[in-house]
């Protein structure tokens, strides 16, 4: 199968099947891989799909395979969740040496999710790492950045995750945090030379369109704000239906307006969010989504530390024009955070509105980033840690915001890499008891949860610890990476 979303050559059938809601999760299709040529396929479907008694699921099942399409583990006798997690690692890892339907291929072994999530997924992958560290699997951290810089080199940029309908867009870019992790863990700093041209190749897909930006405008991920400074923003190429969530797109764009909505549910998907009232205009439907006018506050800290990191690879190779032209884009970088994210009335970080020149009024667990890389000074840090405290703790771990919209990233789920960011953000400025707090509460819901399920989940309750998390587009999943990895990672500091 060559690499084109096969999506598209049996759209007609795609269209179909996904209307038809012949299965419970719109992602199964997307998964499936192909029995026949692509032609013959749509010949066969061609033929018989007005034929009397034409079953329609019956035709998918005898043309396409769903094996491996769930990650779901069961246990006989409950283990201890540490030694769980350590057979979680090798239960959850995949290798896709060829194509196989919308699968990309990658040259080493990674690690899935779980559950519905049977492929490389791209900020997952960093926060698995934290627990790899801690199990002592340096390779298989090695086989992630390998496999990541693979995609950079040949795509361009790390997809959401490793298929083809993923193609238009990334996620937060983790990658030169991945790097760090690496350092830390071996302590050679070869690593940053080695993947210099990597880390440079990532820069430019996210710094594509910047020359020649006129002021208050905006090309792909790039914002040039009114007053002439860089800033970046979520985006996805294309503005269309997701495969992935065919006919939920479809039904709330019915009820939407404007002629971007497609791509403004896209672009959430790149941060991560799918999908918060983070997004939403109104802060409560998704059918005023408008990722689009927004620059985050997320994105932006990445960058500056992509920035950073590009300096420090250049250092190292004495290559001094790009080592001053890195540090000073990093330096002019953080300025612009703490001067466009910085929300003084409310004294902590919030994503800025690129239309209406303002900052936006949606409360949320982003602004642990100036933390977590150290961009924030010691007053800004106090204010957000005090917000913290107030406003997104509860008994069960970090809430991602201060809204319960029935949308899966907001009030009252908690969400393994905040639980990270907030415990190191905390700990970076010396709020040595508030990091513990998050970190007891949000691990003692999990060791609940797991002790009740034998499970480890997506997300969790953090309000009431008693339930499991739900809100989104599909149910909690089991596996869970970036649970596993938090989680170890939380119980080594």
């Amino acid at each position: 199968m060559s690499n084109q979303l096969y999506i598209n050559e049996i759209q007609s059938l795609f269209d179909n099947v996904q209307r038809s809601e012949i299965f419970e999760d719109q992602k199964m299709m997307t998964d499936a891989v192909p029995l026949f040529p692509i032609a013959k396929i749509n010949e066969d479907y061609e033929q018989s799909k007005n034929t009397e008694g034409f079953d329609l699921k019956d035709f998918v099942m005898t043309h396409f395979d769903f094996l491996g399409a769930r990650v779901s583990v069961q246990r006989q006798d409950q283990l201890p969740i540490g030694e769980h997690i350590e057979k979680l690692w090798d239960e959850l890892t995949r290798t896709a040496y060829e194509e196989k339907g919308t699968l990309l291929k990658l040259p080493k072994p990674y690690i899935v999710p779980g559950g519905r999530f049977n492929e490389f997924f791209y900020w997952d992958s960093y926060f698995i790492m934290l627990g790899l560290q801690v199990s002592g699997r340096v390779e298989m951290m090695e086989n992630i950045i390998e496999n990541c810089s693979y995609l950079i080199q040949n795509i361009g940029f790390v997809p959401n995750a490793s298929r083809t309908h993923f193609l238009s867009r990334s996620q937060p870019p983790y990658f030169s945090l991945m790097l760090d992790l690496l350092f830390e863990t071996t302590g050679d700093k070869e690593i940053y030379v080695k993947y210099h041209e990597t880390l440079e190749k990532e820069y430019a897909f996210w710094m594509n369109g910047e020359e020649g930006l006129e002021n208050g405008s905006s090309v792909k991920r790039v914002v040039k704000t009114i007053d002439g400074d860089i800033l970046n923003r979520y985006y996805d190429a294309e503005n269309t239906p997701r495969p992935e969530s065919y006919l939920i797109d479809i039904e709330d764009h019915e009820k939407a307006s404007g002629d971007e909505f497609y791509r403004n549910i896209r672009s959430a998907c790149e941060s991560g969010w799918d999908f918060s009232s983070r997004w939403f205009a109104d802060g409560e439907n998704i059918q005023t989504i408008e990722t689009l006018n927004l620059a985050q506050v997320d994105l932006n800290c990445l960058l500056w530390h992509l920035e950073m990191t590009l300096a420090k690879s250049s250092a190292l190779q004495n290559l001094s024009e790009k080592e001053n032209y890195f540090s000073e884009r990093a330096a002019s970088r953080r300025q612009m955070i703490n001067n466009y994210f910085w929300d003084g009335n409310t004294n902590n970080y919030k994503d800025y509105h690129t239309k209406k020149n303002t900052k936006t009024p949606s409360e949320h667990i982003a602004a642990l980033y100036p933390l977590f890389l150290g961009i924030a000074d010691q007053g800004k840090a106090e204010a957000v840690a005090k917000a913290v405290a107030e406003k997104f703790l509860y008994q069960g771990g970090l809430v991602t915001t201060t809204k319960n919209s029935g949308q899966q990233w907001d009030l009252p789920n908690a969400w393994a890499p905040y639980q990270w960011l907030g415990f190191k953000a905390m700990k970076n400025y010396g709020f040595d008891e508030l990091a513990e707090k998050i970190k007891n509460n949000w691990c003692s819901n999990v060791e609940r949860v797991y002790k009740n399920t034998g499970k480890l989940m997506e997300k969790y309750n953090a309000l009431d610890t008693e339930t499991i998390a739900g809100g989104g587009e599909y149910p909690n999943q089991d596996g869970f990476g970036w649970t596993n990895g938090v989680y170890l990672q939380l119980q080594q500091n």
